[in-house]
């Protein structure tokens, strides 16, 4: 069945992809969050041009094609908006075949267990460690991530000595009923990752991730060697050959493709089973509750390397609220994984209405 129609629905953050067969059956998947409308015209303008009358079901030949044919602009953008033309074909072939994605990929629906992650660095060390706690004690979540360092700061704390305040009051709050995770978003050199891993072991902190810049693999590599504590990266990656290099020289301990930034479901399996045959773990990055938390829940329902826990925000982005029509619901660490075909949720249609419409046929 070939597609006929690819349709954007478009905010600034955001953009939902609906894609027709040329049967007039509809799939609808997403674009990466941020700059949205830039990656909607990428794909509008880069990408349709290749998908327009190609064959639906071939979701994975599709994608590769598409970043093949568009060599001369790698990276984020085209990547990001063959994503939302990945997912979305994803939920049509669903449909197509009255399957959940979880199913088409031979996984179950069921719950999956997920760790409470925290995107807040302006936020006092008290503050956190009280709001974490709620979140253990009203929603039964076992594991936490918190920030330490700052953003690709080069070892500069958000104030000096905030990372090791941050961490203890944490675990003051949490004692040993949960386990904690911290993520550096790229903060720190190599030396000083592996003093504040050495910190970190000191609280039982038992995932170190994004310690330095993640391009600079061979950094990230000696804070691995270096720590006990399993070092984790690659949510910003989008070159298959990047993740390769990553998992063959062990620049890390778990990987972590975020659906929507690596090109879709598909290279992000790609990324999981390339991991499975090193041994390692996949825990894959999904940091908002947009329709990427779906696509994950769908993904590590099914892949055989998943880790014990996947990412589940904590914040209330009012950017995501009413976009999709089924709630995703927190209770005793599980959510339960969408049962309906292809993602098993319908896109608000009022969110839809209110969007900024595009479409190439």
């Amino acid at each position: 069945m070939k597609i006929k129609r690819i349709e954007t629905f478009t905010t600034r953050q955001l953009a939902v992809v609906r894609v027709t067969s040329e049967d007039g059956l509809q799939g609808y998947g997403q674009i990466a969050p941020y700059h949205a409308n830039i990656s909607a015209l990428v794909l509008h303008q880069q990408v349709a041009p290749h998908a327009l009358g190609a064959d639906a079901d071939e979701i994975e030949a599709l994608a590769e094609s598409v970043i093949r044919e568009e060599h001369k602009f790698p990276g984020s953008y085209i990547c990001r908006a063959v994503g939302g033309l990945d997912t979305a074909l994803w939920d049509l072939k669903g449909k197509r075949q009255g399957k959940s994605v979880s199913e088409l990929l031979g996984g179950q629906p069921g719950k999956v267990k997920i760790y409470g992650s925290s995107m807040k660095r302006n936020i006092s060390p008290k503050d956190e460690a009280d709001r974490i706690q709620r979140f253990m004690d009203t929603q039964g979540i076992e594991a936490f991530k918190i920030r330490i360092a700052n953003n690709f700061a080069s070892d500069v704390d958000v104030y000096p000595g905030r990372s090791e305040e941050v961490v203890r009051e944490v675990r003051a709050a949490i004692g040993d009923k949960a386990l904690l995770f911290v993520d550096a978003n790229s903060g720190l050199t190599p030396v000083k990752a592996i003093e504040t891993g050495k910190m970190l072991s000191q609280y039982g902190v038992c995932h170190f991730e994004e310690p330095c810049p993640y391009m600079e693999l061979e950094w990230t590599k000696q804070v691995a060697d270096a720590l006990d504590i399993p070092v984790t990266g690659g949510e910003q990656d989008t070159d298959l050959a990047q993740f390769r290099r990553m998992i063959t020289m062990r620049a890390v301990d778990v990987v972590q493709p975020d659906i929507c930034y690596v090109g879709g479901l598909s290279r992000a399996l790609e990324v999981a089973r390339m991991a499975e045959e090193a041994g390692m773990t996949c825990m894959p990055h999904a940091a908002n509750l947009s329709m990427l938390t779906v696509f994950t829940m769908h993904m590590v329902s099914a892949i055989p390397n998943a880790g014990k826990y996947m990412e589940y925000t904590i914040e209330e982005d009012a950017w995501t609220k009413g976009l999709f029509m089924e709630p995703l619901i927190v209770s005793d660490g599980y959510v339960q994984v969408p049962q309906g075909p292809g993602w098993g949720i319908t896109v608000n249609p009022d969110w839809l209405e209110k969007a900024e419409y595009q479409f190439s046929e």
